[in-house]
């Protein structure tokens, strides 16, 4: 089948002799993973599943990650965090660039800020987001506009605004790289009850169409574009659905793999995405739940948690 593929698919002077050699030697495999000297920008940054990322960025290499969010102290207490790690490459540094990824002013803010210290981007994690839990019958205009503007509007204009820094140093054999937070909500049903947050899911199934509308628009630029789907972390956003639906505990028995996500795990898989291990991956959305949106099509428990509310 090799070499059906290849006599059809590829030209004759790129063809390669397909020999046992061609076939194990994999070209620099050992820092497949190395994120070495690429520049990170990380919107949303100063806690959570930002913060988890920046970290895994410096500690894989990065030479710069710019952390971004609304809140200048927020973000100043977050890079003290980071660039207090212990294993940090020589001269690697987090750098905070305080901004309001809501408005297009606040995102022009940011480019413009970043672009001062830095010729480019390599790698830019959109992460910043919102969410608001309401009944059905109550639920206000206002937060369902809210919700969708940071979340798919801005997420659209902080991409677009970055692209001419991407585009910088993206090449065929190591694409620029954009990652996406969606979320499990976005795949299966979110929450329902008194504390639905229909604005949320709609916004989160938004960002993983337009992961792949974006994969097809910036693949000829050689920039990447790919979105994660979390399902439950501890942060400060899930703390209050995590109580009222039964606490971590509740959620992570009813998980395939028994427990909730862990830093670990959105970190290693955001540096995978940026690596060339995942070079020739573009418009895919990786769900990072523990399997739980196969599991029950939804976020497990919050919609007969919540309705008994």
């Amino acid at each position: 089948h090799s070499t059906y593929y290849n006599s059809i698919y590829q030209p004759i002077a790129s063809r390669p002799k397909m020999s046992v050699n061609y076939e194990t030697e994999l070209k620099d495999f050992p820092s497949i993973f190395s994120l070495k000297g690429k520049v990170v920008v990380v919107t949303g940054g100063s806690r959570g599943l930002g913060l988890h990322a920046a970290s895994g960025f410096l500690q894989a290499g990065a030479s710069k990650v710019y952390i971004t969010s609304r809140k200048a102290a927020a973000c100043e207490s977050a890079v003290k965090a980071l660039n207090a790690l212990p294993n940090l490459a020589p001269g690697a540094k987090a750098i905070s660039v305080p901004a309001d990824s809501s408005k297009f002013e606040g995102v022009e803010h940011l480019v413009r800020k970043v672009g001062k210290t830095t010729g480019h981007v390599d790698i830019l994690f959109a992460n910043a987001g919102a969410t608001w839990g309401e009944s059905f019958d109550t639920h206000p205009d206002s937060a369902f506009a809210k919700v969708m503007d940071l979340n798919v509007k801005s997420v659209f204009n902080t991409i677009r605004l970055f692209a001419p820094l991407l585009q910088k140093n993206g090449t065929v054999e190591d694409p620029s790289r954009v990652i996406i937070t969606a979320s499990v909500a976005g795949i299966g049903v979110g929450s329902l009850g008194k504390n639905a947050t229909f604005g949320y899911s709609a916004s989160k199934a938004a960002v993983i169409h337009l992961t792949k509308n974006l994969a097809v628009e910036l693949g000829p630029r050689h920039i990447l574009v790919n979105a994660i789907a979390p399902g439950f972390f501890p942060s400060k956003m899930a703390s209050g659905l995590l109580e009222i639906s039964g606490g971590a505990d509740t959620f992570a028995a009813k998980n395939p793999s028994k427990r909730l996500g862990k830093p670990e795990d959105i970190a290693g898989l955001v540096v995978f995405l940026s690596s060339r291990a995942a070079s020739h991956i573009n418009g895919a959305t990786v769900t990072v739940d523990g399997g739980e949106v196969w599991a029950r099509g939804g976020m497990v428990g919050i919609k007969e948690d919540t309705a008994k509310l």
